[in-house]
């Protein structure tokens, strides 16, 4: 039983998974910040040029 804990607690890949998971995940949130920024803004400017058009 000793042998089979030990062979878990040495197994590090499931970790690593995790840790791919995590940065993907950070990397999904940063990219949704970014857009929503980026289409706030768009859509500020195309008010402003629907406004001057009218």
């Amino acid at each position: 039983m000793t042998k089979v804990f030990a062979r878990f607690m040495k197994d590090e890949s499931g970790a690593t998974a995790i840790e791919y998971g995590l940065i993907a995940a950070l990397i999904a949130v940063a990219a949704i910040a970014a857009m929503s920024a980026v289409g706030n803004g768009l859509e500020d400017t195309f008010n402003e040029v629907s406004a001057q058009l009218s």
